[in-house]
């Protein structure tokens, strides 16, 4: 019988057969995403749903366009993508679509493709090298693409030219920094203009980047992989922007403005002669937005914000629309959506992101309790209009006209894809994911002096009548939740739960979804309020529930949680008996510029904020199990943390597991390795706390 590692890892966490990507087209409404034909097939097809008629129908199928006898092998880039947007599927994962044609473009198996949505004509092209982020221009005659670090693109007679490019490996065009696609959001560097024969492009420059290198394989003869990485305190890349024409002609814009403003965070290209571009200075403590004129070159700042701690940036802000900006500022205690610099949505609602603006209004993601998150209509004099009332955590993609809501609850398994015309449903998307082979017990609760929102889960048969160990399952850091009003997040507590755990997860101060005042409770210190926060969580648990046994209290957590958990029994072994750290950040001044100096300042600056986070100088106090958990492979947690780690502590003379993980990445997509990785952490815990193995299922 299958278990639930197995079942999760061969699901891929249960997203295998859920419909995603969607993309409205502007004219004919028709709609395009991504999904599996079943819960057992784990490779995407492309598809296109007709509102009218309410059917979906294969537009590609990769197992179909397949060269028999051939191998292909991602290219790096791509991996590179995937990683940056932890994308766990295959077949085809990305696609362009047309804004006045029916032609959308993809990729499979290394193959640049086009089809149309209407005849379902299918078109392949011969390409210079690997395709890599293929985006069609309006016309849909055309289609640009990056080979290994070339822009080119192909025209309407199928030849392949380049647009721009370098013999320096250092120099890329058309691709997305590290910086911007791991922490800003933005994973592209080309935009078509409106008549789609222009192209804005990013140049990027990573030669004064510092060099690491990643042993990615156990093969003592395969090389290592290089990878320029901008830690805290150091040169992030040099990121140009120029209008190139198809003949590779290319006008520079100063974005940076003589090197005020340090990150390029988006771009909008909606008139032929403007261009806005969204810029960030280097302390992340003001934001602005540029008019470039795309025919001559000159730059104008149109619009800045600014906060003391720093200025957050949201998924589709900001945004203009006939000269009006529209942007989500932290104003007071709320995150508000702001039109011309006035706020327009109150102090009761934190705008999650935007998802469309037009002349009519702002379609926006918002949360009245971190629970939740829910879809509005906001005119712009404020008047909202709901589009989402059912508890649960709903996300939206919108052309103004067709909106697409997804929707996840506690009530039901997986996720409900509605399509509304207006503010009304026409139609529905089904879900063809796997239903978790097990069920949760699930208590939500406010806990302790901050009421942290916290959930704890019990086995399906516990009585409450015995003492049963802890267990601690945190993320705990910003720009992630763990606890939502949506089942698919608990499967894994769960699992641990029906191990003989009562299980706490809880979201402290510094996550996201509450109010701009708890996120800032950790600037300048990511360790003492995120432990804090889980300590006051497990004390108000223990008040509610006797049987929790407070001398047997586990924690575990990856990333973010795995620096966590490392960080529980180092500073507190007196109420955590064990730990698993999995891929932890243990030395900030190791990761990447852009978070850890938005929460910490500059290390030359602020040297005591990262001395007083290093997990290694506190060494000394470890008195309970630690196992440690890093994918070689990792790119964005590089494995260094845990080596130095470990280093200092067997320097120290303190007793710890480490679990290297030959080729594996910071997202463990591998299927074994997913399944194996939670049972080798249980049985650590249940070594560790002194709990009877009765074999897990």
């Amino acid at each position: 019988m299958e278990t639930f590692p197995q079942q999760h890892a061969r699901t891929r966490r249960f997203t295998v057969g859920s419909p995603r990507s969607f993309v409205i087209a502007p004219i004919t409404h028709s709609i395009s995403y991504l999904q599996s034909s079943s819960r057992s097939d784990p490779s995407n097809k492309l598809w296109i749903h007709d509102p009218e008629s309410q059917t979906s129908t294969v537009l590609a199928d990769p197992d179909h366009l397949k060269v028999l006898g051939e191998q292909y092998e991602i290219s790096e880039e791509e991996r590179t993508r995937r990683e940056r947007v932890r994308e766990v599927g295959s077949g085809i994962v990305a696609f362009s679509c047309s804004a006045e044609s029916s032609i959308i473009t993809f990729t499979s198996e290394g193959t640049l493709y086009t089809v149309n949505a209407e005849s379902k004509e299918i078109n392949d092209f011969v390409t210079t090298g690997s395709v890599f982020d293929p985006r069609i221009n309006p016309n849909g005659d055309l289609i640009s693409y990056v080979s290994d670090g070339d822009l080119r693109y192909v025209d309407s007679s199928g030849n392949d030219l380049l647009v721009a490019g370098s013999e320096d490996p250092n120099i890329t065009y058309g691709v997305a920094d590290f910086i911007a696609a791991e922490e800003m959001g933005r994973r592209r560097g080309h935009w078509w203009s409106p008549h789609g024969d222009r192209l804005l492009v990013t140049e990027v420059d990573n030669s004064s980047v510092l060099t690491w290198h990643i042993l990615r394989s156990p093969n003592p003869e395969s090389s290592l992989k290089s990878l320029r990485y901008p830690k805290a305190g150091t040169n992030n890349p040099k990121v140009r922007l120029g209008v190139y024409t198809l003949e590779g002609a290319v006008l520079p814009i100063d974005w940076s403005q003589s090197d005020f403003w340090e990150y390029l965070v988006n771009i909008q290209w909606t008139e032929e002669s403007s261009i806005y571009v969204t810029v960030q200075t280097r302390n992340q403590k003001s934001m602005g937005i540029l008019r470039v004129d795309s025919n001559t070159g000159s730059v104008e700042e149109i619009y800045r914000w600014s906060d003391e701690y720093w200025v957050e940036i949201i998924t589709g802000a900001p945004k203009i629309v006939r000269e009006k900006i529209i942007t989500v500022e932290d104003r007071g205690n709320a995150r508000s959506l702001v039109i011309d610099n006035q706020p327009i949505s109150g102090d009761d609602l934190q705008v999650r992101s935007l998802v469309h603006c037009n002349e009519e209004g702002v379609l926006a993601a918002v949360s009245t309790s971190p629970l939740e998150q829910h879809i509005v209509h906001f005119d712009f004099e404020g008047k909202r209009t709901a589009f989402t009332e059912d508890s649960g955590v709903h996300d939206a993609a919108s052309n103004g006209v067709i909106t697409v809501i997804q929707s996840r609850n506690m009530d039901v398994h997986g996720v409900k894809t509605t399509i509304f015309e207006g503010d009304s449903p026409i139609s529905e998307i089904q879900d063809l994911s796997e239903k978790p082979i097990i069920s949760l017990n699930v208590n939500f609760h406010r806990l302790g002096e901050n009421k942290l929102e916290s959930v704890v889960l019990f086995p399906q048969n516990h009585d409450g009548s015995m003492p049963i160990p802890i267990l601690l399952d945190p993320y705990g850091g910003p720009h992630a939740q763990r606890v939502r009003c949506a089942q698919g997040l608990f499967g894994v507590s769960q699992w641990f739960a029906d191990q003989g755990f009562a299980v706490i997860v809880s979201d402290g101060r510094g996550t996201p979804g509450r109010s701009p005042s708890f996120e800032r409770e950790v600037y300048g210190d990511l360790a003492t309020p995120a432990l804090e926060d889980q300590i006051a969580a497990l004390s108000a648990a223990a008040e509610i529930y006797e049987c929790l046994d407070l001398d047997r209290v586990g924690i575990r957590g990856w990333s973010f949680g795995g620096y966590l958990a490392a960080l529980a029994v180092l500073r507190r072994s007196d109420i955590f008996h064990a730990a698993v750290a999995g891929a932890p950040v243990t030395d900030w001044e190791l990761y990447d510029t852009h978070y850890t100096e938005r929460y910490l300042g500059h290390p030359l600056d602020n040297p005591e904020n990262y001395n007083n986070t290093n997990l290694s100088t506190e060494v000394h106090n470890l008195e309970s199990p630690l196992l440690l958990i890093h994918g070689l492979a990792d790119d964005n947690v590089v494995a260094a943390h845990t080596f130095q780690l470990s280093q200092a502590l067997l320097e120290a003379g303190k007793p710890h597991e480490v679990l290297p993980l030959s080729g594996v990445t910071h997202m463990t997509p591998q299927e074994t390795v997913a399944e194996n990785i939670l049972r080798i952490q249980l049985r650590f815990l249940q070594k560790s706390l002194g709990i009877e193995d009765e074999g897990n299922k």
